[in-house]
């Protein structure tokens, strides 16, 4: 039902979202007038995604790090999710910033399967998204969090590379450039906006077509004025610099939802505000909510966020 919500909001969000990324079991289920979520999803002008990883799983001999599996099968699940209406992918790598992490063997194990990923995705005309995801968890500070950025960036882009991946046909889920979560620096949005376009520009390719940043935990208000400034920032950018917001265009929806049917409208309200906000952050054209409702200013971290 809750998934139904956001999916049938009314017309003001078609132009705001292109498409939705699902999983497996949403694929399948249907809304109440009998329709597939996809079916649903397609008749607003969205196309559909699909998560396609497991989960992550420990890299022994490392301090925690991980690695995503998932690979075994993959091709055969991507033929049947584009006959079920899949025309993309997303596969998510994570990584965390510490004293000795990301260590080398990490960065060049997520890298690589992130590129089998992307090559098996294309080999079944699937569009992969690729996330190699650096956690906000640790105080570290901006300079850091965009030094490992560079350094992951750079090993993703080789091994797509390495792999053959056609790189006009893929799109990359990043992390903004932020300070860790416990780094008592405060930065602005330009700051953010300029250490992230920098590590973008060193590191990706401008045959990329589009960027479409994750939220990484930000609360809503502050993904949509990250991202506004990332649009407004004053360097070259070659590519399209988008979201892909899950809890950041989420959050205060659920909130209103509070799992009763009476409230979806109000729910659908604040689904409908984000989705405007962040399709004029695009622009760098959002000025802010002014006072921001509780719920949009209320941080989502979530440590070592897993799904």
């Amino acid at each position: 039902w809750c998934r139904q919500l956001l999916f049938t909001a009314d017309a003001r969000v078609d132009p705001c979202i292109g498409g939705v990324i699902l999983f497996h079991e949403t694929l399948y289920q249907k809304a109440d007038d009998g329709r597939t979520f996809p079916q649903v999803i397609k008749a607003k002008g969205g196309v559909v995604g699909i998560k396609v990883d497991k989960g992550v799983v420990p890299l022994a001999g490392t301090d925690g790090e991980t690695t995503t599996q998932g690979l075994d099968g993959l091709s055969e699940r991507c033929a049947q999710y584009k006959k079920d209406g899949a025309d993309f992918a997303k596969w998510r790598c994570v990584l965390k910033i510490g004293p000795h992490t990301p260590s080398r063997l990490a960065i060049l194990e997520n890298a690589n399967v992130l590129a089998r990923y992307a090559s098996i995705c294309q080999q079944n005309g699937i569009v992969p998204i690729v996330e190699p995801e650096i956690l906000p968890d640790g105080d570290h500070d901006l300079k850091r969090c965009q030094y490992v950025t560079e350094k992951v960036l750079a090993a993703v882009y080789k091994a797509l590379s390495d792999h053959h991946v056609y790189l006009e046909g893929s799109l990359l889920k990043p992390n903004m450039v932020t300070p860790g979560h416990a780094c008592t620096t405060k930065y602005s949005h330009e700051e953010i906006a300029m250490a992230t376009i920098t590590a973008l520009r060193r590191t990706v390719p401008p045959a990329v077509p589009g960027i479409t940043f994750l939220s990484g935990g930000q609360s809503e208000e502050e993904a949509s004025l990250n991202l506004n400034a990332i649009n407004k920032c004053p360097l070259h950018k070659p590519w399209a610099l988008t979201f892909s917001y899950g809890r950041a265009l989420q959050a205060s929806a659920l909130k209103a939802w509070g799992g009763k049917k009476e409230n979806t409208k109000a729910a659908q309200e604040e689904y409908v505000k984000r989705a405007l906000a962040n399709s004029l952050a695009c622009q760098g054209k959002y000025a802010g909510s002014g006072q921001a409702g509780a719920a949009a200013s209320e941080s989502l971290f979530v440590s070592n966020h897993a799904y």
